[in-house]
């Protein structure tokens, strides 16, 4: 007889962990409601998310399992950031047109440290009952025959199955080419599972919602070899309020690294948080209080300079998290200079001209793609056709302006948000 597993909206969990990872919107679905409440309230639990190693930094839209680890390891559960020095090799095919590029052992090495300079930030790591661990798995891949993986590992799924799943099916729909190399990515993360199970006595796997199919593989290939409950918890996908994924935006990703994007710019993206969106997640990506949240969301709900200083405080939460607080206060002190009293401050992201651009001069359109304010040429000029583009507050119709000698430092601005500074 099949046991009951409530919804979200009429469960009332006993652990501290699962009611405030419920109440702050961190739960999209849960293999086992019950279970995975009552292995939270009797002590300390190790969680796992995995994180591949396709580029040297996580971005914006890695931030929802990380918060739900740092929520768990706040309420005295310990999280496992496992670090995918093997499966990067492969690629996960998970609602993708195509494969990812192969990236070389060195690649995937200087991608690892980078990554783990983020949860640095967010984690606290050490060798206590709750304290993080960092595991690559590249240490029990590598080790992998693979005819004991077919004939021990392989021998539990099912091709059938793993068919119907919406990550592999769609793809087939399309009649995109889904290498054989890509279709036992599922595989490898459910062994990872086991190994983690193994080795950490790891008991759940953190993931998005689009890695529910290969979660429950993980959890029954636990529960064939080694007769053990284990749980899978995924988070919602987020789109804006405008319907745009979480994360996406027209000058690429929001990565959380300072050397990929500076926290100047990192603070603007939230800063710049549709309206219907800055509850929310200020409940997601803050470590603020209900209490303080909801003074907030009363402010939102009156409008005007409410919902701004909502932003704006979002905008300094989430930054310090990623870049620590005197960076979040220094982003948000250039802000309100730059928006309040137009001026080119150095703490505003900024464009330096060559010495052969310094005498003939960049074009205007050229720079907005450097600073970041436009993707394309025909973007930049649409937005300069659009008397949305300012040259030390003055608004510019000239697609075909040039800057340079005499003429930096100068502020170039997008709308009445977006600011750089050639120089």
């Amino acid at each position: 007889m099949s046991r009951h597993n409530p919804t979200l909206a009429e469960f009332e969990p006993r652990s501290a962990a699962l009611r405030t990872l419920i109440a702050r919107g961190h739960v999209h679905q849960v293999t086992h409601l019950k279970g995975l409440d009552e292995a939270f309230a009797g002590g300390a639990v190790p969680v796992y998310a995995g994180f591949d190693a396709t580029a040297d930094s996580l971005h914006v839209g890695h931030l929802l399992p990380i918060m739900t680890l740092r929520r768990l390891q706040q309420a005295g559960h310990k999280p496992i950031v496992l670090v995918g020095g093997g499966t990067t090799r492969v690629g996960d095919p998970s609602f993708r047109a195509d494969a990812r590029p192969m990236l070389s052992d060195a690649e995937i090495a200087r991608n690892i440290a980078g990554i783990r300079t983020v949860f640095d930030k967010f984690l606290t790591f050490g060798d206590g009952p709750s304290d993080a661990i960092l595991l690559d798995n590249a240490v029990w891949l590598d080790a992998v025959r693979w005819v004991e993986m077919l004939r021990d590992i392989g021998r539990h799924f099912s091709v059938n199955r793993m068919l119907t799943f919406d990550s592999v099916k769609e793809r087939l729909d399309r009649q995109d080419n889904l290498s054989f190399l890509e279709f036992n990515y599922m595989i490898l993360q459910a062994y990872d599972f086991l190994e983690l199970f193994r080795r950490t006595g790891c008991r759940v796997q953190l993931g998005g919602s689009d890695q529910w199919g290969n979660i429950v593989n993980g959890i029954e290939l636990v529960r064939r070899v080694e007769g053990a409950e284990v749980f899978g918890l995924t988070a919602p996908l987020l789109t804006t309020a405008s319907g745009v994924k979480m994360g996406k935006t027209a000058a690429g990703a929001v990565w959380l690294n300072a050397d990929r994007l500076s926290a100047y710019d990192y603070w603007q993206f939230w800063r710049n948080a549709d309206d219907g969106d800055v509850v929310r997640f200020l409940n997601l990506f803050t470590d603020m209080s209900a209490e303080e949240i909801a003074a907030h969301a009363a402010r939102c709900a009156d409008g005007g300079t409410g919902i701004n200083a909502a932003k704006e405080a979002l905008a300094t939460a989430v930054t310090a998290l990623a870049h620590g607080a005197a960076a979040a206060d220094a982003a948000r002190e250039t802000a309100v200079r730059a928006f309040a009293h137009g001026e080119a401050s150095d703490g505003l992201p900024s464009v330096t001209l060559t010495e052969v651009e310094r005498g003939a001069g960049a074009t205007l359109v050229d720079l907005m793609i450097r600073a970041g304010l436009a993707v394309s040429k025909s973007e930049a000029r649409r937005a300069i056709a659009g008397r949305g583009v300012r040259l030390d507050g003055e608004i510019t119709e000239d697609a075909e302006a040039r800057i340079g000698g005499e003429d930096v430092p100068v502020r170039l601005s997008l709308g009445r948000k977006r600011h750089a500074v050639i120089r």
